[in-house]
């Protein structure tokens, strides 16, 4: 059995984890922590009153009483670093799918979680259709290097552009090596061809009723290929939460992507 302290557990992801958690067989949920939700019960929180596992403010405070095997991390950009560091100072293994963490935060991380022999995974995507969807990218990108990605989350999502456009981006740049990449467009208003990661365009939208959705974009000669993901409720990423959560114990330092899990 694999003790879960869920992070951020009043958010809407937070919320999904600690029912997911409750759901599984192999986890327990023994603590979880939001800054705005002290006590109040996890079990009236998700609808489950033989739940008796009450949030908590202080996340030290939570470590320390509770003594989970894994944390999994569900906040802000603003905090998501601070708080890794508190649970490795404990070491407890962490799932991390905040996203907002800088390379050298992870770098740092990484070295963190080596000298305390815990694992961490980040993870910008939890969707194992997501995963595949970078991983099919990845593969068409060297037959068609010119790509462009276009992602749409609800407008309470805190970046732009997504984790996972970044990622995405990442891969297909890096699949496609020195491909001599043409475009003569000159923007008339800046920003009309979106931002870039690694030097391929990248479009956010941000409009209430969305929630997790990407489409690649390849064009060659005569032809187009589309790659698309619609993540349709937050339940789709529970099933990579959970995979994290029992696997995350056998890794020493820093994973970053779910498909090192697939």
């Amino acid at each position: 059995m694999v003790t879960v302290l869920v992070c951020g557990a009043g958010g809407k992801m937070g919320r999904e984890v600690l029912r997911a958690v409750r759901q599984d067989s192999e986890l327990e949920l023994v603590g979880a922590v939001d800054i705005s939700l002290d006590g109040v019960s996890a079990g009236e929180l998700i609808g489950e009153p033989e739940c008796t596992v009450t949030i908590q403010q202080d996340l030290a405070a939570a470590l320390r009483e509770t003594q989970p095997d894994v944390v999994v991390d569900f906040t802000s950009p603003k905090v998501v670093y601070a708080n890794a560091c508190t649970v490795l100072a404990h070491g407890a293994h962490l799932v991390i799918g905040t996203t907002g963490l800088t390379a050298a935060e992870r770098d740092d991380l990484h070295e963190r979680a080596l000298a305390k022999q815990c694992g961490v995974l980040v993870a910008p995507n939890f969707s194992l259709g997501a995963v595949l969807m970078m991983q099919l990218s990845e593969t068409v990108a060297k037959y068609m290097p010119h790509a462009e990605i276009i992602e749409l989350h609800h407008n309470q999502k805190y970046d732009a552009p997504s984790g996972t456009a970044r990622l995405t981006a990442e891969r297909i740049a890096a699949a496609r090596g020195a491909a001599q990449i043409e475009d003569r467009t000159r923007e008339s208003i800046p920003g009309a061809r979106g931002g870039r990661v690694a030097d391929i365009p990248v479009h956010s939208v941000r409009l209430p009723g969305y929630v997790a959705h990407q489409e690649v974009l390849f064009g060659s000669l005569g032809e187009t290929l589309t790659i698309r993901h619609d993540s349709l409720d937050r339940i789709s990423f529970m099933p990579g939460v959970l995979l994290a959560c029992k696997r995350i114990s056998q890794e020493t330092g820093l994973i970053y992507g779910l498909e090192h899990f697939l």
